[in-house]
């Protein structure tokens, strides 16, 4: 799977000031939201935070992947924020999360979702690679590393 076929330079925000999990989760709610959906940003937030109460989704090392399973759905999406500074996820490290890479996923598209999970795990784990999102200079410079990167 590309990046490039789910997220979209609009659907990335940097530089984001937020100060709670709550505040991030509903930047991420309107992001994944298009313009012919029957959803409300309500609808995606109430998901993301549902899955959120069976444990975080903060993966450690300031990298959370939040997720949302929507019904009657035949798409994947993606959205991207890069925090200004990071912010208490509730992840696996107790770190504070600045890296969000989130997915609103159709809720029968389980081994889709799975190998995306298992793609973007690979990715973020990469130093590297989160230390150049973490210092790209705009959204541009973010979407081009996102949707360029590949496995070595």
């Amino acid at each position: 799977m590309q990046i490039s076929h789910i997220l979209t330079p609009t659907r990335i925000l940097c530089h984001v000031q937020a100060n709670s999990k709550k505040r991030i989760l509903e930047h991420l709610s309107k992001l994944l939201l298009t313009e012919n959906d029957f959803l409300t940003h309500h609808d995606i937030f109430d998901s993301l935070l549902e899955r959120e109460r069976l444990g975080s989704t903060g993966i450690g090392k300031c990298i959370a992947i939040p997720h949302a399973r929507i019904s009657q759905q035949n798409i994947t999406l993606a959205a991207f924020l890069q925090l200004d500074k990071g912010i208490d996820f509730d992840a696996i490290d107790k770190q504070p999360v600045d890296l969000l890479f989130a997915l609103r996923v159709p809720e029968n598209s389980t081994d889709e979702h799975l190998k995306i999970l298992a793609q973007l795990a690979q990715m973020f784990s990469q130093q590297v690679f989160c230390d150049k999102l973490r210092h790209a200079e705009d959204c541009k410079e973010t979407y081009q590393l996102l949707t360029q990167w590949q496995t070595d």
